[in-house]
């Protein structure tokens, strides 16, 4: 027995991220999630790294975390290693981001996404994420695709 998922690569540390419940946003230059809203997304785990640091700033400044707790963070996002899918979120509503926002709404934003440079993006909101028991291996895609994953690997 098994369940058929929609399944999106994120690249690291951001899976992790969400899936620990630190990244509530989701951002993309298109609306690639709108269609799911209200349904329940695999987490695949890319081999690659996010290019750039914007990430540590965030979670440095706006969180306010120090090197250990950002490491404790990026150590349990690789708890299942790279090229699996690794866990489930629920995605909610797909909004455009303005191009012009309250100073105060935007960092709020940048805060849940975990990166800086919003505006104008389709940003997702993602909740209650969940750890699968087990990682299942599987190549990743660039956009959506769907995934069989085994009941016995379900939270």
């Amino acid at each position: 027995m098994s369940v058929q998922l929609g399944c999106l690569s994120f690249r690291v540390p951001y899976a992790g991220l969400v899936l620990d419940g630190v990244k509530t946003v989701e951002s993309r230059w298109r609306p690639l999630l709108a269609p799911l809203e209200n349904q329940t997304l695999a987490i695949h785990i890319a081999w690659r790294d996010w290019e750039g640091e914007e990430w540590r700033a965030v979670l440095s400044g706006m969180l306010g975390m120090n090197e250990t707790q950002i490491q404790e963070l990026l150590d349990s996002g690789e708890r299942f290693g790279r090229g699996v899918v690794a866990g489930l979120v629920d995605v909610g509503g797909t909004w455009q981001c303005p191009a012009s926002l309250p100073e105060a709404e935007l960092r709020d934003l940048q805060r849940s996404a975990v990166i800086i440079g919003l505006q104008e993006k389709h940003l997702t909101y993602l909740s209650n994420p969940r750890w699968l028991k087990e990682p299942l291996k599987t190549r990743g895609s660039r956009d959506l695709w769907t995934i069989e994953i085994p009941a016995e690997l379900l939270p």
